[in-house]
């Protein structure tokens, strides 16, 4: 029987990342994947999800087209069908790609589902490779999440996940979103670009809540500008599904559509792995718990990615992956888990990293807050992009850096610069006296420094003294 050094199970945005930087480093690996290679991710997650979102920024963009001067001719409305057509090839293109690289590093593929038969074997079945047995001496395991959706929710062709929301063949009429987190969200954005009339329900007191509340306060009136309803404070209750749409109460009210998005959470797929034969623990939820460079209390088996149950984001995945996989050869980094941005793409977009103010506040920290918005910023007014701000929040005292939250026109890109100025615990004094290229979107991101300490020149500040 062929021994290898690493196994990796589940070829997502965490196990292939593992499997290429492990066969870099001369390690003999293996990879068990039971269906695409790319996970949730890039199959049905965040590629696909921001393909059908970059049609609805091109439809908004041709519909605002009179705004820049540039006149189009006849009507303006989304072909659906080929913007599917255009998520699947940018999917399928990716996938390809993924493949090609395994390969170039010399990682063995087995196509089925794993499952433990012991601390240092596996046997794989219901694939191309069923039953057949690997040995190794190490193990990550990558296997992903699913969807949530809990039992009081009726089944039907009008309820759907993501997954399906992502392959529906017609854009509706009208969507009842269930669950106001950044999957929620997201959607509720891109369907009402689309000509849907949206609802979405939070039982909390307010969208998006892990992110910092002005952003989400500033997002949720953005959305209800775009005729975006929501509904937060109270759950959705007594939920019906008929062939021909689904109704609910939110309170005494009664709400209706002609499909219904759940999107309030993942859960564990690890259970089908038996676990028990390695002994590795679960937590009561499924999740595999790990510690900082990503080992199990089992030796020599590791969790990365959404298989722990924290931190579910595909780059979150990918660094966990390379922090694995060095542990095992001998170069051990604990991973800084402060520090991993977050990326949302609703309208406006949302990029986050840090702490948030009501974090720091139940800390006891004290802080600073500097902010500019893209209203004062020549950039965005050029791109009749204006809604929306930078926000630093830094130490009192240090001045470093303890988090930055944006949300504007390409917030997700410009986050990227926050994670190195936090990583090498950078001041917002710092921050600000490294030279923005102007114009560009990125010089809030300095005005924003600046005004932590109330010297932003394009913005009234009083006079001191």
């Amino acid at each position: 029987m062929e021994m290898f050094d690493l196994c990796v199970i589940g070829a997502g945005p965490g196990g292939y990342v593992a499997a290429i930087h492990a066969g870099q480093k001369g390690l003999k690996v293996a990879l068990v994947e039971k269906a695409s290679f790319g996970g949730t991710c890039l199959n049905i997650g965040c590629i696909p999800t921001k393909a059908l979102i970059a049609g609805a920024e091109a439809l908004h963009m041709a519909r605002h087209a009179a705004d820049f001067g540039v006149e189009i001719e006849g009507a303006i409305k989304p072909n659906w069908s080929k913007m599917l057509q255009r998520k699947a090839a940018i999917v399928e293109r990716l996938t390809n790609g993924v493949a090609g690289l395994l390969k170039a590093a010399g990682v063995t593929v087995f196509k089925g589902t794993a499952s433990f038969i012991g601390r240092r074997e596996v046997m794989v079945g219901d694939g191309e490779a069923a039953g057949t047995t690997i040995q190794a001496k190490n193990f990550i395991i990558a296997v992903g999440s699913t969807s949530l959706v809990p039992g009081f929710i009726p089944s039907g062709d009008r309820v759907l996940t993501s997954t399906e929301l992502l392959s529906i063949p017609k854009v509706p009429k009208s969507l009842l979103i269930l669950g106001g987190g950044v999957i929620g969200c997201e959607f509720a954005c891109l369907f009402a670009e689309m000509g849907t009339a949206v609802t979405v329900v939070e039982m909390l007191p307010s969208i998006l809540p892990p992110v910092d509340r002005e952003i989400g306060k500033t997002l949720a009136k953005l959305m209800e500008a775009k005729g975006i309803r929501i509904m937060t404070g109270t759950p959705l209750s007594d939920i019906k599904a008929t062939a021909k749409g689904v109704t609910g109460k939110v309170g005494a009210e009664k709400v209706a559509a002609d499909y219904l998005l759940v999107s309030i959470g993942r859960k564990s797929v690890a259970g089908s792995l038996n676990l028990a034969a390695a002994n590795v623990a679960t937590d009561e939820r499924g999740w595999i718990p790990v510690d900082e460079y990503c080992r199990t209390n089992a030796p020599g088996i590791y969790a990365i990615g959404d298989a722990t149950g924290k931190g579910m984001l595909a780059h979150w995945a990918s660094a966990q992956a390379i922090a694995a996989v060095d542990t095992i050869t001998g170069n051990k980094t604990a991973l800084p888990l402060g520090q991993v941005p977050g990326a949302i793409f609703t309208t406006p977009e949302i990029g986050v990293i840090g702490a948030t103010e009501e974090q720091l506040k139940e800390q006891g920290v004290s802080y600073k807050v500097g902010k500019f918005p893209f209203t004062a910023l020549g950039k965005a007014m050029a791109l009749n992009a204006t809604d929306g701000f930078v926000k630093i929040l830094a130490d009192a005292t240090t001045d470093q850096v303890l988090g930055v939250h944006i949300i504007g026109a390409h917030a997700t890109d410009l986050i990227a610069e926050a994670g190195p100025a936090m990583h090498l615990e950078a001041t917002a004094r710092e921050l600000g006296k490294a030279i923005h290229a102007h114009p560009t979107m990125g010089e809030a991101m300095m005005e924003a420094a600046h005004a932590v300490h109330g010297e932003s020149a394009h913005i009234p500040t009083r006079r001191r003294g």
